[in-house]
């Protein structure tokens, strides 16, 4: 089985999901169970700082994570927070966003849309959540500096422009499909909001024509047959909205029996003003020795995180798939291309400076 998907404007290409590849990236795909307090975690106060104004917060460490405490944004970057106690739901309201943590089964959604990541801790009645996962989700850049270890926190500033979710959905007792598409609106060129509207809507469009084929040869008529329902799922994350450019990526995840299911992911980043594709070497600054530059910065983040591999990295393609972020270019490994289910899909950023 295979989801097909058109990943810029140029080529399209194929993304293979087999069932046989029996693990997820499971922090990424399911939502877990929120950690009720069941270690007792080391509180320490993390220096920030916000516009040249530095603070700490209440803070743990675990797992190479830093989790914040949740209240501690009131005051500290201008962020609200809600509690619900009878449906257990921390809502962090800011910048056009509301981000809602379900602390009974770890689950998380951003203006609507689900969106997976590692859940929140509960120690002694305080929630803790991922620093630079909550902040990026919520129009924040976030930096470290190793020798002070101060973390910067930068308010974006981002285009204007509005985005809108789309969602094909259909569900039956023994099988769903969910896809989730952003749609612009806002933008001074109408012409090129059109085009990136088409190109996100006619690629969702293509992953559901192929999902539902995987879908309904998983259910099949012979002597197999899922213990639980079959499903499809996309769910886009936007990365980058600066400087004219729009960059993000979907999550297609695909279950057709077994264990586990798999994920692929497809990434986008888009001109605003032409509507057009922009390519690694133009996201580059047009270096001419690009490539290199960025196989340097893998190979050295590889030996620096102690990375595993299944296969040795050499070299990327010309036009290998990324996205941006506030600070530079993000390159990243698929799902089992050169490492194992416990290392995820890595991610690689290359700094904006690296090719000036």
């Amino acid at each position: 089985m295979m989801i097909q998907s058109r990943w810029n404007s140029r080529t399209q290409k194929l993304l293979v999901v087999t069932a046989s590849a029996a693990i997820a990236f499971a922090s990424l795909l399911h939502p877990q169970r929120a950690n009720a307090a069941a270690s007792d975690y080391r509180i320490l106060n993390q220096a920030i700082e916000v516009n040249g104004v530095r603070s700490s917060l209440s803070a743990l460490n675990t797992d190479n994570t830093t989790y914040i405490a949740i209240r501690s944004l009131n005051n500290s970057i201008g962020l609200t927070t809600d509690w619900d106690q009878a449906k257990q739901v921390v809502t962090v309201s800011g910048r056009d966003r509301e981000l809602a943590l379900n602390l009974k089964d770890g689950s998380a959604t951003l203006n609507g849309q689900q969106i997976y990541g590692l859940p929140a801790i509960v120690q002694n009645n305080t929630t803790y959540v991922p620093f630079r996962f909550l902040l990026e989700r919520m129009g924040f850049g976030v930096a470290y500096d190793s020798s002070t270890k101060v973390i910067g926190i930068e308010a974006i500033k981002e285009n204007d422009l509005q985005i809108a979710t789309e969602v094909i959905r259909e569900k039956s007792t023994d099988k769903s499909l969910a896809i989730h598409y952003p749609q612009l609106s806002g933008l001074v060129s109408k012409e090129a909001e059109k085009k990136i509207n088409e190109t996100l809507k006619s690629d969702a469009e293509l992953n559901a024509e192929v999902a539902r084929d995987s879908l309904e040869q998983a259910l099949g008529d012979g002597d197999f047959k899922p213990t639980m329902p079959v499903s499809f799922e996309g769910t886009y994350t936007i990365t980058y909205n600066e400087q004219g450019k729009l960059s993000l990526y979907v999550d297609y995840y695909i279950y057709t029996g077994g264990a586990h299911g798999s994920t692929a992911r497809v990434p986008y980043t888009f001109d605003l003003s032409s509507g057009k594709v922009v390519t690694l070497k133009e996201a580059a600054l047009g270096k001419e020795n690009y490539v290199a530059i960025i196989n340097a910065k893998i190979q050295s983040q590889i030996k620096a995180r102690g990375i595993k591999m299944l296969n040795p990295f050499k070299t990327i393609e010309p036009d290998r798939d990324y996205f941006l972020k506030h600070n530079g270019v993000v390159v990243y490994f698929g799902q089992y291309e050169y490492t194992p289910y416990a290392e995820g899909m890595p991610e690689f950023e290359i700094p904006f400076s690296d090719f000036k």
